[in-house]
């Protein structure tokens, strides 16, 4: 049966006071989008402020993210104009733009809350984590909480040199919510499912994240 996917895209473009652009990373919506769309799925986008999100690390030689941007509509809508209720899944791109918006953002925690506690999946990857920080479930308790997760690890912020410029560290964030950060090798794929909550560690695991989603579907977890 087809399903109907949510990717939430960042609209933050800059890299704190460094004087460099950022934005959703697009291999880590692409390669999703193309797992997605192959397995015969609908996938929509949205971004925090809507509009057409800024991107980081475009690579147009690799034939998935040129398919994504030659195919998709990148003029979102805003999460205020989406029904969650038509939703099986959402899943959050990653890029270090999301650091300073998808935390503690209300539509985006009330959508991701309603996929969530309708039976639905939530995943995300790299900082597209960062999206799950806000949201909390009916009962007040973190999504994350006592679940096992992947997430852009410290050493890899260390690794990068933005330890001082994002707003804070991600996976430790998570870990202060109660989670059960799993982490990789640095830069190598490492994808956790922890029932319906999917989470994977950076750019190079966004396709093991959706093929992990596509398993939880078939799961009917």
């Amino acid at each position: 049966m087809s399903k109907r996917i949510l990717i939430v895209l960042t609209s933050h473009g800059e890299l704190g006071d460094t004087g460099r652009t950022t934005g959703f990373y697009v291999a880590e919506a692409a390669h999703p989008w193309q797992t997605f769309t192959d397995a015969g799925h609908r996938v929509d986008l949205v971004s925090v402020q809507g509009g057409r999100p800024p991107q980081d690390g475009t690579d147009l030689n690799d034939p998935a993210q040129h398919r994504f941007l030659e195919t998709v509509d990148l003029n979102t809508p805003d999460p205020g104009r989406i029904d969650a209720s038509l939703y099986d899944a959402v899943f959050f791109a990653g890029g270090h733009g999301t650091m300073w918006d998808f935390p503690d953002n209300p539509a985006l925690a009330a959508l991701t809350r309603t996929v969530y506690e309708s039976g639905g999946v939530v995943a995300a990857v790299c900082h597209g984590p960062a999206g799950l920080v806000g949201v909390t479930l009916s009962d007040g308790t973190p999504l994350v909480a006592g679940k096992r997760v992947s997430a852009f690890t410290d050493e890899e912020e260390a690794a990068v040199g933005l330890t001082e410029v994002v707003p804070f560290l991600l996976a430790s964030r998570l870990a202060e919510l109660g989670a059960e950060h799993v982490p990789g090798p640095d830069f190598q794929p490492q994808v956790v499912r922890d029932g319906r909550l999917v989470t994977g560690q950076n750019p190079a695991s966004a396709r093991g994240v959706a093929e992990q989603v596509l398993a939880a579907f078939d799961a009917e977890v």
